[in-house]
């Protein structure tokens, strides 16, 4: 299903979103985790704040 996902976002559309990944640190435990999502290119910046 991964290697499917991959294969569409190279396409022509698919060229529009980035996947990002973002380390944020946890309030309960104090350990760092990672956020990930398929963001458009025009937000990324924002994903990232």
């Amino acid at each position: 299903m991964a290697k499917k996902a991959v294969a569409t976002l190279r396409t022509g559309v698919g060229k529009q979103f980035t996947k990002c990944i973002k380390m944020v640190k946890s309030e309960k435990t104090g350990a760092y985790i990672f956020k990930e999502a398929i963001v458009p290119n025009d937000q990324i910046a924002e994903f990232m704040k």
